[in-house]
Parts: C-alpha cells; sequence; structure tokens
C-alpha cells in the first residue's frame, strides 16, 4: 500500500468474508461496542487545535471524522433493523461528504460521543439478540449489492476500527502527548 493509502486505509480496505462463525460475529459485535470509549479514550486530551486537524491531506478533522461516526452509524442501525423485519428491502444510501459540510458538523465533539454511546449501547444489545437466521437475512445495497446482516456486521466491526485508527494515527504521527504524562508514557508528578 502507498502512503496516502495508508493514511486513508490504515487498517486497510475492507475484505467481507463470505462466512463468518459465532466467535467472529462475537469479536465484531465487540469492536462496535468498544468505539464509543476508545473514542472517548483517545480524544478526551486532544486541544480544540488538535481537534481541528485532518487526520490525513484532504481529509477530515477530528471533529468531522467523529461527527461523521454518528452519522454513518446511525444509518447502520437502521439498515440493520430494517434488514430483519422486512422482506430483503433496498436501503437508503446518503452522501457522506454532504453530510460533513453541513452546519451541525462544527458542534463539540461530545454531542456525538454522547450519542454514539447511547447508539452503541442499543445496538450492540439488538445485535446479541439475533439469531443465525437474522443474520442471513438478505437486503440490497444500491452501491454494494446483495448483502446479508453478517456482512453488515464485518463492514461495521471494520468501520470502527478504521476511524479510531485514523485518531490513534494521527496524534502518533504529531506526536501529541497526554498532559499528564511525560514524552517516555510515565505519569507526571
Amino acid at each position: 500500500m502507498m502512503a496516502t493509502d495508508e493514511l486513508r486505509y490504515p487498517i486497510g480496505p475492507f475484505e467481507r468474508k463470505e462466512e463468518i462463525t459465532a466467535e467472529e460475529r462475537e469479536a465484531c459485535i465487540q469492536d462496535i461496542e468498544k468505539l464509543p470509549e476508545t473514542l472517548r479514550s483517545l480524544i478526551n486530551y486532544l486541544t480544540p487545535e488538535q481537534i481541528d486537524t485532518p487526520y490525513r491531506p484532504g481529509g477530515w478533522t477530528v471533529r468531522k471524522l467523529i461527527h461523521h461516526v454518528a452519522d454513518s452509524h446511525m444509518n447502520a442501525y437502521t439498515r440493520f433493523k430494517l434488514a430483519v423485519t422486512e422482506d430483503n428491502p433496498t436501503i437508503k444510501t446518503y452522501d457522506q461528504d454532504l453530510w460533513s459540510m453541513l452546519g451541525d458538523v462544527e458542534a463539540p465533539v461530545e454531542v456525538s460521543l454522547d450519542l454514539i454511546q447511547a447508539l452503541h449501547a442499543r445496538w450492540t444489545l439488538f445485535l446479541r439478540s439475533l439469531d443465525e437466521d437474522q443474520f442471513a437475512r438478505p437486503f440490497y445495497h444500491p452501491e454494494e449489492g446483495p448483502m446479508i446482516v453478517s456482512d453488515l456486521l464485518q463492514l461495521y466491526s471494520w468501520h470502527s476500527r478504521h476511524h479510531a485508527a485514523h485518531v490513534s494515527r494521527l496524534i502518533e504521527r504529531e506526536g501529541w502527548q497526554r498532559p499528564d504524562r511525560d514524552p517516555a508514557g510515565s505519569r507526571a508528578q
């Protein structure tokens, strides 16, 4: 992968597995479950200037990325529920780049972090309530084609890790340190 691709896809592009085990499914659910705390721990000490830093040249700022995760995952939760309750529905897409230009992306990141935390609590309860047949329910994605609920689970597990990696790699590249730690990582006195 070229350097630009590494900045854009820090954990690599999404790769869907045709079939996943119950253990792999649970690992995907855990990725979704952990994301709110992961994001908070990554950004809770960043300055406003750091929050308004793009994670890559031409990319979104950390602020826009956090708001994007809230937007994306609200849509995802709805997609899961439609796939489980309707007969092979066609899900609605949205233009994430246009959404990232709307006025609410200037809100404090805490607004979206709170939303993500509540949403993910509900979402993981829902995901853990599904049975094998429900994970196999089909739907149609206008950009991706036919999919099943298990595919969507894999996608949002990846999406959660993908965007957390954007933030963590930015912090790493910039050498940003927690204010209560010295550069070696030990607690400051």
